[in-house]
């Protein structure tokens, strides 16, 4: 240190003094026979007053100029971004055709999809129309299709069949009973009028969910929810999406089972009811079922060389429903059809404010579900053809789909699957599409919905089940996903028994529980293990996994791969003192037991030694813990790398961390871990290799040890 200073007069460039002072202690280490660990030098940040920052920051959010107001205006809105550069020649005639020939797909599973919703076909019509035309005006993704989902659908359907229980509705298909409203559009109010105005409240609030998230800017809650969650959840309802229809196959008139269990009291009710089954609507579903599964397969197995899919849905529809009209089913066989379906638009109204507070959980949860589904379609199309999507964005764009159409009398939406892969494989390239698909809707809202009058509810049933066959072949997969990861068939598993048998709400709920404690689960399953050295490489792996690995005399490194913090600490301690054969307390308590035996013994001499525990044939004087895994500490983390350190010291094994991560390292001092006091130096070591090489350095300067393990 006084050369140090020397050098100090000598060489007044401070750097010039590090270098020189460095290559001081080089030589003394070589002196001495210690070395000396390679050092680099921490880059220094300057520190922003917290002050100076808000006021940075703040300023930049409300600053309000002509570029930014356009900028966020463009962001808002992104079809001002894309229109203008649209490429017509290239792009016109696929985004025409992929509109068009989702717009003919959506007419039949529109009118379908109501039924699941409890709402009459015409609403189904209004959803898909709206829903399509603000999307396209809002949406970042170029190739989701925005419309009715099966899953959503039935979420809003069991709380509007709840919700008019609870009013005094029959549960029957009778829609005769009028009850008085306050908030509805005339003094009285059919079960078809306070259907829709529950749905559409409950649209409306999902969507207020939505802006709110998108205003706080958590659509990084995406992240959270995994495939394996999504896919069994998605999987689950479907299960209860099928069995609510199968009342519809039999043409039987049960209501709507609520409450946990609900899958498995409906079908005991179907076959207490198996001798009042309609043979016209049983007749009917069959052969619309030998007929949709084999032409959806075919267009499944064809459709690398068919330019679009054939619509056999809407070909089954026209079919059917001239069958009806001319076989006069409803009248001559008691078979349920659509009934009237109205042209128009009816005039706007308010969402029942008084229904909110009955609603506003199940609305959050239905929020949550279609904007997982949403960012997850958008995101796994956005790359796989090469842009990107913002999620927050897709909230917004989800909330005012929701919000708008919620005052034309329409039902909650998200992406779907089906529609989607539909869009992309014939052609679609921008959301002009959706554009297209809003003017085929529109023309069926003006003329042709009057002519799906004698349309038999079975036959929509059986849409919607066929569309279902995507979700049910999972089934089918979980012996592959078994193989490929366990954990995550596990969360499959759990939520889809969870929202198929108990309740398709909870099941989301369960599944991100479940997930999450499965990734605590990891962090506390992460075990210790002894690592050797390949060769003279810098190169440590396990010793179990690997064949030609050797360890270094008196060193012995192991590896824990986990974060260290409050709930796997002691996990922590306990299976390093397992793996290293010596745990420190308990050596201490063995010698305090052995000290007090001798001083009771008269005459009598018991030698004491640390080596009661471990084998024989194997000393170490230093542990090196290889924390390159180590992604982060807490406090109790560092407090029990401090007890390591020191219980280990006290049997004369010396602790050292090796490859820590500059947050590891500044957790490390920000805990007291490096104190003089305690002759714990502030030293990092960046390899193992540099670690054993301090560590026999120090076993050469003071002597062997007489720790034996």
């Amino acid at each position: 240190m006084l050369l140090c200073c020397l050098f100090q007069h000598v060489f007044p460039d401070v750097m010039a003094v590090k270098e020189v002072c460095e290559s001081v202690l080089a030589e003394d280490g070589v002196k001495t026979g210690q070395h000396t660990p390679f050092l680099l030098e921490k880059c220094e940040k300057e520190k922003e007053p917290w002050k100076s920052v808000l006021k940075r920051k703040v300023g930049k959010k409300c600053s309000c100029t002509p570029d930014r107001a356009k900028a966020l205006l463009v962001d808002s809105i992104p079809i001002l971004k894309w229109l203008p550069r649209y490429r017509f020649k290239d792009w016109i005639i696929g985004d025409a055709m992929s509109g068009l020939i989702v717009g003919i797909l959506l007419v039949p599973q529109s009118i379908a999809y109501s039924l699941l919703a409890e709402q009459d076909p015409i609403y189904g019509l209004y959803t898909s129309f709206f829903a399509s035309i603000i999307y396209a005006l809002l949406g970042s993704s170029r190739h989701i299709s925005v419309g009715m989902f099966g899953v959503l659908c039935l979420l809003v359907g069991q709380v509007v069949d709840r919700e008019l229980t609870l009013a005094g509705y029959p549960s029957s298909t009778n829609q005769t009973s009028l009850v008085n409203m306050e908030n509805s559009t005339g003094p009285i109010c059919d079960r078809s009028c306070y259907a829709i105005m529950v749905g559409a409240t409950v649209t409306f609030t999902a969507g207020v969910y939505q802006v709110l998230m998108g205003l706080l800017q958590v659509g990084f809650v995406s992240v959270f929810l995994s495939d394996s969650l999504l896919s069994g959840f998605a999987t689950g309802a479907s299960l209860t999406i099928l069995t609510s229809q199968i009342k519809y196959f039999l043409g039987l008139h049960l209501p709507r089972v609520q409450g946990w269990g609900s899958l498995i009291r409906t079908w005991i009710n179907l076959f207490k009811n198996l001798g009042h089954t309609n043979v016209c609507d049983l007749v009917t579903s069959i052969l619309c079922l030998l007929v949709l599964v084999p032409t959806k397969e075919l267009n499944d197995r064809f459709k690398a060389k068919l330019k679009a899919p054939i619509p056999f849905e809407l070909f089954v529809v026209i079919a059917a429903t001239l069958a009806s009209h001319f076989g006069q089913f409803n009248e001559k066989y008691g078979s349920d059809v659509a009934g009237d379906i109205p042209t128009g638009f009816m005039t706007p109204q308010l969402p029942n404010w008084s229904l909110i507070p009955n609603i506003a959980v199940d609305a959050f949860s239905i929020a949550i579900v279609g904007f997982a589904i949403t960012v997850s379609l958008s995101e796994m199309f956005a790359k796989k053809h090469g842009y990107v999507v913002d999620a927050n964005q897709e909230m917004y764009a989800l909330g005012f789909c929701n919000i708008i159409p919620s005052f034309f009398r329409c039902f909650t939406t998200s992406a779907a699957l089906t529609k989607t892969l539909v869009k992309e494989s014939t052609g679609c390239q921008t959301q002009l599409s959706g554009l297209v698909t809003a003017l085929v809707l529109l023309l069926v809202l003006l003329v042709i919905a009057p002519l799906f009058y004698s349309l038999q509810k079975c036959v929509l049933a059986i849409i919607i089940v066929v569309n279902l066959r995507g979700a049910l072949r999972k089934f089918g997969d979980i012996p592959q996903m078994w193989r490929v990861n366990r954990v995550d068939a596990i969360i499959w598993l759990v939520t889809m028994a969870t929202s198929a048998l108990v309740n398709t709400e909870l099941g989301l709920l369960v599944g991100v529980l479940v997930s999450a404690f499965c990734v605590i689960g990891r962090t506390q399953c992460a075990q210790v293990l002894q690592l050797g050295q390949a060769g003279d490489r810098e190169l440590f792996e396990n010793l179990e996994s690997y064949k030609g690995l050797h360890t270094q005399p008196g060193v012995a490194v192991f590896r824990y791969q986990a974060p260290i913090y409050y709930a796997n600490q002691a996990l922590f301690k306990k299976s390093l003192y397992r793996r290293v054969g010596l745990d420190p307390l308990k050596e201490k308590a063995r010698l305090k037991k052995l000290d007090k035996l001798k001083k009771l013994e008269q005459g009598g001499e018991i030698e004491v030694s640390t080596n009661a525990f471990v084998p024989q044939h194997t000393t170490f004087h230093t542990l090196v813990i290889d924390c390159s895994t180590v992604l982060f500490l807490d406090t109790a983390g560092v407090n029990a790398l401090k007890e390591v350190c020191k219980d280990y010291k006290e049997l004369g094994v010396c602790v050292l961390l090796a490859q820590a991560n500059s947050s590891v390292v500044d957790s490390l001092r920000r805990g007291g871990y490096y104190d003089p006091k305690n002759e714990t130096k502030d030293v990092q070591f960046f390899t193992v290799g540099n670690a054993i090489s301090y560590a026999q350095s120090l076993k050469s300067q003071n002597g062997d040890c007489d720790t034996v393990v």
